[in-house]
């Protein structure tokens, strides 16, 4: 497993999304690429995207800590690129647009793993206690094989945990996210941990309290998981309330990094695929995105160098 930790952080640029990026950005009804050529321009995007990384670390960002988050479906040729430059992968293994998770590629699942040999093996999980019990105790149950074989495998687990909030909890509290989240945050952990879910790193939803930060970690490393890690997810955040929770979450000890999807690259890559917009224009505003961020983590992080590299090398 790569060194990570609060000397060595881990900034992830996510581009996994499929679902969401075809009905959003490509205006597809389903979800789903409808023939060939619409799936070569979501490749052609992802390309456009990783080329904005490589902006980035042209300009200095430290390609040590520097990794890219990317699916096989639409983003094999990116992942392939990715591990040949030296930067850090992670793959998914979750079917894109479920509600419940389940395995993209079926029982096959880790030798897909293996034929891309990423260094983080990740999954989206939706959960909350207000959920179906019996669909919540399955889903753990499907995790927790996952993390079994991954572990035998010899291979690094991250979980992407959202907890989207219940109609009633969102009418219960003035602001879920800063109010009630939390707290489900914990208890949702702490579920999945008592039914196996094993994770080496949990990238979690930004939190706006730094005592909520401590005790997510403290609850991430309860009961023997000191190695264990959190990352912050972006979930298509602003720019404001996303430096707010990386700056809330830099200071924490167990906070390591960050994983930043569509705040980084959505509305460059909209305006290329929408509107015509130069793709070496999109490129620099994505490598200028990319960098604020990493720029904002390391302010708010006391005693870690920022690892420029010159010329990105």
């Amino acid at each position: 497993m790569p060194v990570l930790d609060e000397s060595h952080p881990l900034f992830l640029l996510a581009m996994d999304q499929r679902s969401s990026l075809l009905e959003h950005t490509y205006g597809s009804d389903t979800g789903e690429a409808a023939d060939e050529s619409e799936a070569e321009r979501v490749r052609a995007g992802k390309q456009l995207v990783y080329r904005g990384l490589l902006g980035a670390l042209a300009a200095g960002a430290s390609r040590d800590r520097t990794g890219v988050l990317v699916d096989e479906r639409y983003g094999a040729d990116v992942a392939r690129l990715a591990k040949e430059a030296g930067l850090q992968l992670a793959m998914p293994i979750e079917r894109s647009g479920r509600d419940w998770f389940e395995l993209e590629y079926g029982d096959d699942w880790l030798a897909h793993v293996e034929a891309f040999d990423p260094d983080w093996v990740k999954v989206l999980v939706r959960d909350n206690l207000d959920f179906d019990a019996d669909r919540r105790a399955d889903q753990a149950d499907r995790l927790a094989a996952v993390a079994t074989a991954l572990r035998d495998a010899g291979r690094p687990f991250l979980v992407e945990l959202l907890v989207p909030g219940t109609d009633e909890q969102q009418a219960s509290v003035d602001d879920y996210d800063r109010d009630l989240r939390p707290e489900l945050v914990v208890r949702v952990l702490e579920y999945l941990q008592d039914r196996g879910v094993e994770a080496d790193v949990w990238k979690l939803e930004g939190l706006d309290r730094r005592e909520d930060a401590e005790r997510v970690v403290a609850t991430a490393r309860r009961d023997g998981r000191d190695a264990v890690q959190c990352i912050v997810l972006g979930r298509d955040a602003p720019q404001d309330q996303l430096d707010h929770w990386l700056r809330t979450a830099a200071p924490v000890d167990g906070f390591v990094g960050f994983a930043i999807g569509r705040s980084n690259w959505e509305s460059a890559l909209d305006d290329v695929v929408q509107h015509g917009l130069d793709t070496g224009a999109a490129e620099q505003r994505i490598a200028a995105n990319y960098r604020h961020f990493v720029d904002t983590w390391l302010e708010a992080r006391p005693g870690v160098e920022h690892g420029v590299d010159a010329g990105g090398h």
